[in-house]
């Protein structure tokens, strides 16, 4: 069983005043508060085993004695056991019904807010004239995520979408598009084949000397503000924001054009980088370069490792760029936190990053630096995700797989379904899987794409946790009451001249009350799986208890709105939890 805060901290009053007695400082137990380590013993468990050093006995002993002294004091809302060294304590039906009270009645279903904070999260980054590709769905969907939980918490989460959209290949591609002609330029990046764009101008940069020679005088011009090249690649940027915001709706993610905050975005404060570094002393030069050493890393022969500023051929580095996003949002943006979304391989490229951040006093030790880093998609053989051809797989094309694929599954379950609601159902089903398949796995962690397994009505999957959201939705229906009369006369869960509650029933119930700490811990963590596997656990729960417990035939009235009750809770925090991951609960499957 999950740790339960609320009830943690109803324990604590108890449990200060015993150890006060045993003169144990609070600083001692506190910490020692955790998940019991064996469910059917509580819900959660205090071990004793450090405080054997202290109290100079076994923690068997200590166990019996803590357990004895709490015992009066507990009556009224747990229970409490002492096995092998361990403290355990259960909550009781009364004190997890007065909690489902409280949760029926709040919009929020118990989740608090935070003190807000300005969280800049940088995250999708695609590259302007080439396709968004299979590794880009992890950085949008993971960042899209820990937005919305952001948010719903009470912060500011600024959206940052650091598209490639400068530097030296960019010569080639607008003399590829005047080669072309701007009209037939359009067309082709219009249709969403930015790949094959990028790849002709790059196979005559190769192969062409005068090609490669324009490109290069072009680059010149594009840094040098030359207005008509400018023209030029702001055709190239809209069009590939064009194509970039038909995967984002498709997706359903909260990125727009407001949000692109490219690498051009920063190009006139890298001199000030360069300048400000100088200035706190620690740019160096090494073979011709600017660079700093920020220390704790060498290269293969034992050295210290340096991050370049600016190269020696004048050329600036992603970390000059890096290091002027930080700025941006410290001194403009006015951010608490910078958040990045990007993969494992970076890790070490942004712990150098933050590291002469500091140094510099670019950033602050109260500023909140994350690279929320994350594996690779890869197939079922073990190998990173791509077509037969060998080709890297096109998000807009594995969105439409999909969606495909859904359809012909929701037709095998749900043939009824026609016209305009069968696609929109398809469509929720299809991305929403696509997505809880990314999310649900820990983000550190690489996954493997299999069609079955994520469109698949068990397991832990978005279509399981769909179905049953629309499950409930049909109870209501058949029911034909007044759901929100439900939650102001929530009864206890033991009421006297009803039968008590069965084990499902309050198995259910304790996964409802956990709800607000697990969403709390994943937004604090940056961690979707959390509430993805939490999720999962409450729609399990669901399904034995609907199983077990006859709801709409039942005789007893009391016990009708009681189950009811918890179906009504049940789907409320199955929809906000899916909807804080940006994934659609339907009503009908």
């Amino acid at each position: 069983m999950i740790i339960i805060r609320e009830l943690i901290d109803d324990l604590k009053p108890v449990f200060s005043k015993v150890m006060k007695k045993l003169e144990v400082p609070d600083t001692t137990w506190e910490p020692l508060f955790g998940k019991s380590t064996v469910e059917d013993h509580g819900d959660v468990a205090l071990p004793c085993h450090s405080l054997a050093g202290i109290l100079r006995k076994p923690p068997g002993e200590i166990a019996n004695q803590i357990a004895e002294l709490v015992f009066q004091d507990l009556e009224s809302f747990a229970t409490v056991s002492s096995i092998s060294g361990f403290v355990n304590i259960s909550a009781k039906p009364e004190w997890i019904s007065r909690r489902i009270s409280q949760l029926l009645l709040d919009t929020r279903l118990g989740v608090g807010l935070d003190e807000g904070k300005i969280f800049a999260v940088d995250y999708s980054a695609p590259n302007v004239a080439k396709e968004m590709h299979v590794g880009h769905l992890r950085s949008t969907v993971i960042g899209d995520s820990i937005v919305r939980m952001l948010e719903f918490k009470g912060h500011r989460a600024i959206r940052e979408n650091h598209v490639g959209d400068w530097g030296t290949p960019f010569g080639m591609l607008i003399e590829h598009l005047l080669d072309l002609g701007e009209d037939r330029a359009a067309t082709e990046l219009g249709v969403g084949d930015l790949d094959s764009f990028y790849k002709q101008a790059r196979s005559k940069f190769v192969s062409d000397d005068e090609f490669a020679s324009r490109s290069r005088s072009r680059v010149v011009l594009l840094q040098g503000g030359h207005e008509e090249t400018l023209r030029l690649w702001r055709i190239l940027v809209d069009e590939s924001m064009r194509y970039f915001n038909e995967v984002y709706s498709m997706l359903g993610v909260l990125l727009t054009d407001e949000d692109i905050m490219g690498e051009s975005r920063y190009q006139e404060l890298l001199p000030e980088v360069i300048e400000r570094l100088r200035d706190s002393g620690i740019l160096e030069e090494s073979e011709g370069a600017e660079v700093v050493f920020p220390g704790g890393w060498v290269n293969r022969d034992g050295e210290p490792l340096p991050m370049i500023i600016r190269k020696a051929d004048g050329g600036y580095n992603y970390s000059t760029s890096d290091l002027a996003c930080i700025i941006d949002r410290v001194e403009r943006l006015r951010c608490d936190g910078f958040l990045y979304v990007v993969g494992t391989p970076q890790k070490q490229h942004f712990e150098m990053v933050f590291q002469v951040a500091k140094k510099a006093g670019f950033m602050s030790d109260d500023h909140q630096a994350v690279h929320v880093n994350f594996g690779s998609v890869l197939d079922t053989d073990g190998k990173v995700l791509k077509s037969r051809e060998g080709e890297v797989i096109k998000l807009h094309d594995l969105l439409e797989e999909a969606i495909r694929r859904a359809e012909e599954t929701i037709d095998e379950k749900n043939p009824n379904l026609q016209g305009k609601e069968r696609h929109d159902i398809a469509r929720a089903v299809g991305i929403g899987a696509v997505k809880y398949a990314d999310l649900s796995t820990e983000r550190t962690k690489d996954y493997v794409f299999d069609w079955e397994r994520m469109l698949s009505f068990e397991g832990n999957t978005a279509p399981y946790l769909q179905y049953a959201h629309a499950r409930i939705c049909s109870i209501f229906r058949k029911w034909g009451g007044d759901r929100e009369s439900l939650r102001e006369n929530f009864g206890p869960l033991v009421e006297e001249g009803s039968s008590p509650p069965t084990k499902e029933e309050l198995t259910l119930a304790r996964r409802l009350v956990e709800f607000p700490s697990i969403l709390d811990d994943s937004a604090s963590t940056f961690s979707p799986h959390k509430l993805c596997r939490h999720l999962h656990s409450i729609a399990s729960s669901f399904a034995s208890f609907y199983e077990n417990c006859s709801i709409l035939n039942e005789e007893d009235v009391v016990i009708v709105r009681r189950r009811l009750a918890l179906c009504d809770i049940t789907a409320r925090e199955l929809q906000l939890g899916l909807g804080v991951m940006g994934i659609i609960a339907p009503e009908r499957m």
